[in-house]
């Protein structure tokens, strides 16, 4: 799967939501998944770093401290939509 920037325009939890699925379908299905970011906060949850400037490769390194987008999920506040608030109560 080639994921290019698929965080850049959502939220923070959000986003943690995207990697969290990134991350299941990994390890459950084995998929390989390539995703571009700027975005230093995104880049903790690979496994694998390749950073690239002016169109060559500058670094190749295993992330030694994946971090777990599920209990990631767990510590982040629920987002509230003002619209939904008392539907279901």
């Amino acid at each position: 799967l080639l994921a290019d920037e698929p965080t850049g325009n959502l939220d923070s939890r959000t986003s943690v939501e995207i990697m969290e699925i990134f991350q299941r379908l990994n390890r459950e299905q084995g998929l390989t998944i390539m995703l571009v970011t700027h975005e230093p906060d995104i880049a903790r949850f690979a496994r694998r770093s390749v950073l690239f400037r002016d169109g060559k490769i500058r670094s190749d390194t295993r992330v030694e401290k994946t971090a777990d987008a599920a209990e990631v999920l767990l510590r982040l506040p629920r987002i509230v939509d003002e619209d939904d608030e008392g539907v279901g109560n």
